[in-house]
């Protein structure tokens, strides 16, 4: 007797051949690949490193602050952060925080303090180059005097500083010298609109000799 011609088996529509449903499978180990902690711990990195400089004074008012996206989209949630991060950090020794899921590295100098913000998952060693390359700068604009007065007196260079070695939140430079330079540029080249004391404090000719420079390029 002929035996039947053996037949494959017809699996549902979007079933795999080994049963059970396989498509359900696959679409769970996707859902199940989606939801996965590792994926959401290493994401991809990006530029925007920092989401906020500021400095405050000893009594935790600020003066001057850049922020860099819209995490505190108003002034006043921006300053009710700040007073939360001077609380958290003006009586410890300590020179990084963690508050409102934020990494925040700082220093201080006799009556300021220098915060920079970035997210939880940010690396500290960038933000600690951040802070450091802008200490660093502003110690050698303001003559090795980094106190409110001199930085108030001073102020229009200090927003130049901040802006060469950040922008947007992107990181642009780490190195002082190439931030006193590229700011010591643009202020000799245009000294009126920075403010005249900043251009003659960034450079390291004495006043006669900066003003003679000066003439000499008009």
């Amino acid at each position: 007797m002929q035996r039947p011609e053996a037949r494959p088996r017809q699996h549902p529509e979007g079933a795999a051949p080994g049963g059970g449903g396989g498509g359900d499978r696959t679409a769970a180990a996707a859902a199940a690949g989606a939801m996965d902690p590792t994926r959401l711990l290493f994401q991809e990195p990006s530029l925007y490193t920092v989401k906020a400089i500021f400095i405050l004074d000893n009594d935790g008012q600020r003066l001057l602050a850049k922020y860099y996206d819209d995490t505190f989209p108003s002034t006043k949630e921006q300053k009710t952060f700040e007073r939360s991060v001077f609380n958290k950090t003006h009586k410890t020794d300590s020179e990084i925080a963690f508050l409102e899921g934020l990494t925040i590295v700082y220093k201080s100098s006799i009556d300021l303090f220098f915060y920079v913000v970035g997210s939880s998952q940010e690396n500290e060693l960038m933000l600690v180059a951040v802070l450091t390359c802008l200490f660093d700068s502003l110690n050698h604009m303001l003559r090795k005097n980094v106190e409110k007065r001199s930085l108030l007196d001073n102020l229009d260079g200090v927003f130049l500083v901040v802006d060469e070695i950040v922008d947007g939140g992107v990181i642009l430079e780490s190195d002082p010298q190439q931030v006193i330079q590229k700011v010591n540029f643009r202020t000799v080249s245009e000294p009126a609109a920075y403010g005249w004391t900043t251009a003659l404090c960034l450079s390291k000719a004495s006043p006669r000799v900066f003003l003679s420079r000066l003439i000499l390029s008009a």
